[in-house]
């Protein structure tokens, strides 16, 4: 069984037609997902599909690219209190889209990691150019405590390690796929698959061969099928260690 470690089942594009998808994960040997949050204000949307659905989670957290009004250490923190809400983010740092002082972004990040340490649960981190300052904050504010998952992974094999050494797990999604992502690919070659998750970002990102339309999770099949090719291994051994790697990082049950 697989499970998607990042999708995004409130965006317009998935919500409306959630009883198919879940349907189409059964279908596929995807037995959950993890539905991210990347705003407070339509969080409530996001733990209601997790309320509403045991095999869906929710996390909670301010994405780096929203310029809105900055949330609270506390207020992240009692929101994550919910019993379906497994984790803090999508959080991190975003040089590509936005540019100029980002100085607001680095102190949002903060206070994610401050939030996840108080109530001891682990942060999803989002990166992108700017793998550099997201490692430093990590470290400067002691998110190995609490752990967590780098999402979405398209960094060098040095940056995997060292969010390694904080205690984080590195995720892959459909960009594994592309053929633009032969150095992507090679981390995920020799990657240690204990330390391993497979996601969507869905509707985002579609694996081949459904690049360019919708995202969903049960196309995470074949981002596991990717990895499996890639170290010579069965889909199967993926999907247990994922699985795994799921449930021991968010604090779940084995199914």
């Amino acid at each position: 069984m697989l499970i998607d470690s990042h999708c995004h089942l409130d965006f317009p594009d998935l919500a409306g037609n959630l009883e198919k998808i879940l349907l189409e994960m059964k279908k596929n040997g995807v037995g959950g997902a993890l539905c991210v949050g990347v705003n407070l204000e339509n969080f409530p949307n996001v733990r209601k599909i997790a309320e509403d659905h045991p095999n869906v989670w929710a996390s909670v957290g301010v994405h780096p690219d929203y310029e809105v009004e900055e949330p609270t250490v506390e207020e992240i923190a009692t929101l994550a209190e919910h019993p379906r809400v497994i984790a803090i983010g999508e959080t991190g740092l975003d040089y590509f889209r936005l540019k100029g002082d980002l100085e607001w972004q680095r102190e949002r990040f903060r206070n994610h990691i401050r939030a996840a340490k108080r109530i001891g649960k682990p942060i999803i981190v989002h990166t992108r150019e700017a793998a550099s300052d997201t490692l430093r904050i990590m470290k400067e504010e002691g998110a190995e405590e609490v752990g967590g998952v780098m999402h979405c992974f398209t960094e060098s094999m040095e940056v995997a390690e060292a969010a390694i050494d904080m205690n984080f797990y590195i995720s892959f999604s459909g960009i594994v796929t592309f053929k633009s992502a032969a150095s992507i690919r090679e981390v995920a070659k020799h990657l240690p698959l204990e330390r391993m998750l497979v996601e969507t970002d869905s509707p985002y990102l579609a694996p081949v061969p459904y690049r360019g339309k919708t995202n969903q999770p049960s196309l995470v099949l074949h981002v596991a099928e990717e990895i499996a090719r890639l170290r010579g291994i069965s889909v199967g051994e993926v999907a247990e260690a994922t699985t795994r790697n799921f449930c021991r990082l968010f604090g779940l049950q084995m199914p």
